[in-house]
């Protein structure tokens, strides 16, 4: 939803700014807009809702999350994890539960934060421009359209990835590194730290390029897809699904479904150079990323391009979307869970604060 500040003036009541929800847009488009601004309480609701919304969805996944990275980054002359099954199947005998949710810790306290500023900056960024449109325009009914959505949508991936990057950057090694590795990193701080030390602060940010290419894709068309999906269904209400002006929760989880499959799909690729980058420099790289024996070998690119080239050209097209059956499984009910739970908790508040007043 946009976050904008919506006066209306025959309630006298500002509008609450989701980022998924399209009903309290067409009402903005009714009432009309004032320019970007926020109270307190509304930022913090913000905040609140899209930090929750991250922690609880990237937990529910976290097994087929690490899988994914697994196949994504292993030596391709020692295949270990041959499959989704096979596997999970595999970590649970090799590493046993707990062995399932490895860098999940990490992961939380990276997405927290992530989420949190990416759906605000989505309310700031949306607020924005469609103020901006309605001046430019003269039109004080015009809404946002699907390319402004995407804009806003990448606007606010882009700020919330950069400002957390290295710590993704460290989860993804301490997610494949097992009892195996030659040398353990002990915590996401540690890992930071060690990372500085060894590799210098740049070596902090690898893999960030693509990571930005690929945010425009799979952020922006979450929101744009997700917001249209909604649009659509609330304008022509197909089989009766609306009801009084909402969608039920179970119609909002198979529009985020969709919205997650399609950015994901796009962005694929980019996220496995990502991810191949983020290991190149590191000295005890776990086994499952170097080989062992003969096959040992570790990662050397010299950028995305020859990540590109050198990814074809050993193992084919095929590698570019290694892991991507994990993915889909997960990036389904984890986009979903996502726009549900930030929406729930941020009715839950606004129903308290109004109870508070």
């Amino acid at each position: 939803m946009a976050s904008e500040d919506v006066v209306g003036k025959s309630t006298g009541e500002s509008a609450v700014n989701t980022i998924v929800n399209l009903a309290e847009e067409a009402k903005l488009a009714r009432e009309g807009v004032k320019a970007p601004g926020h109270a307190i309480l509304s930022i913090c609701k913000s905040l609140v809702a899209g930090g929750v919304a991250g922690g609880v969805s990237r937990t529910a996944v976290a097994p087929l999350e690490r899988l994914k990275i697994l196949l994504q980054v292993q030596n391709s002359r020692n295949i270990q994890y041959n499959g989704t099954i096979q596997g999970l199947k595999y970590i649970w005998k090799s590493e046993g539960f707990r062995g399932l949710f490895k860098g999940n810790g990490t992961n939380c306290a990276r997405i927290v934060p992530n989420s949190a500023v990416k759906f605000f900056s989505y309310e700031q960024a949306s607020s924005g421009i469609l103020w901006a449109y309605r001046r430019h325009s003269g039109n004080e009914n015009a809404q946002l359209t699907p390319v402004m959505r995407l804009g806003a949508g990448a606007c606010a991936g882009i700020i919330a990835m950069s400002a957390t990057y290295p710590m993704d950057m460290v989860r993804g090694r301490i997610t494949v590194q097992t009892e195996k590795s030659p040398r353990q990193y002990q915590g996401m701080f540690h890992a930071l730290g060690s990372v500085y030390r060894q590799e210098g602060f740049r070596a902090l940010y690898r893999g960030w390029l693509p990571s930005v290419i690929g945010v425009v894709p799979y952020v922006g068309l979450n929101f744009a897809v997700y917001e249209s999906l909604k649009d659509w269904m609330l304008k022509t209400n197909p089989y009766g699904i609306v009801k009084d002006s909402e969608l039920s929760v179970i119609t909002r989880l198979s529009c985020g479904a969709v919205a997650g499959t399609v950015g994901q799909t796009i962005a694929y690729p980019l996220d496995v150079i990502r991810r191949r980058m983020q290991m190149v420099g590191w000295k005890d790289a776990a086994p499952v990323v170097t080989g062992h024996g003969k096959s040992k070998a570790p990662l050397e690119y010299n950028g995305m391009v020859d990540a590109f080239r050198k990814t074809i050209h050993n193992e084919g097209f095929g590698a570019l979307y290694k892991g991507l059956v994990p993915n889909s499984v997960k990036v389904v009910p984890s986009i979903a869970i996502a726009f549900v739970t930030y929406e729930v908790v941020k009715d839950v508040l606004g129903v308290e604060m109004r109870i508070s007043d």
